[in-house]
């Protein structure tokens, strides 16, 4: 009775095995699609070669690119939006939390720079039901400490008179926008990836200057 339980569970355990490892494939080589052909002209057939597996099996784990995509997102938000809240919460000085925010959010960027796009299309489709299965799974970024934090360093004296949510819009806008304008950046000024990535890495230290060097008495 005991040995056909314990096959019965091993081929359980290698079949979940290799299901994970055949996922993973698939997620890796999505990321590759989306990364070098964006949502829109990745195609399900390149992933399905890239991962090695024909193109019935890869609809078997995701039924559409769409669904592959916010997958694909979940994890990289779930990578961003925890450090974005805790940069928010913290007890770190203003200026510093401003460094802290553009160096995080661009270095997710860089690594997934359509996933701007993606979230502006969710949010315009249906922003309550976009913004209640992120809250749900790890929580969206609430800023309400952080603009808090702005109106006391202005009433101290320490930085001009602002306002707070404008400043966290010219923070959000100064990281998102080089993103979502990436193919004109390319076109126009003749950038490659390898061009646009390192003036991606240069911005995460412009960005902060840029903003702290406007507000600073």
């Amino acid at each position: 009775m005991f040995l056909p339980l314990l096959t019965i569970w091993l081929n359980h355990m290698v079949k979940i095995k290799k299901d994970q490892s055949t996922e993973e494939r698939i997620l890796a080589a999505a990321r590759k699609a989306f990364l070098s052909k964006g949502l829109a002209g990745a195609r399900m057939q390149d992933i399905a070669d890239e991962a090695g597996i024909n193109k019935a099996l890869l609809h078997y784990y995701f039924r559409n690119k769409e669904k592959l995509f916010e997958m694909i997102f979940m994890e990289s938000a779930q990578k961003l939006f925890p450090k974005i809240n805790f940069i928010f919460e913290s007890n770190m000085p203003l200026f510093e939390k401003i460094e802290h925010f553009a160096d995080e959010y661009i270095s997710v960027m860089v690594e997934n720079p359509y996933l701007p796009l993606f979230v502006l299309n969710e949010i315009h489709q249906n922003p309550v039901s976009f913004f209640k299965k992120l809250n749900e799974k790890f929580g969206f970024p609430n800023p309400k400490l952080f603009l808090e934090q702005i109106e006391k360093e202005i009433k101290k004296g320490k930085i001009k008179r602002i306002n707070s949510v404008q400043l966290l819009m010219n923070m959000l806008s100064l990281c998102i926008f080089p993103f979502m304008a990436k193919p004109m950046f390319q076109l126009r000024m003749g950038l490659g990836e390898s061009q646009f990535r390192e003036f991606m890495e240069q911005r995460k230290k412009e960005v902060p200057r840029f903003i702290i060097d406007s507000i600073k008495k």
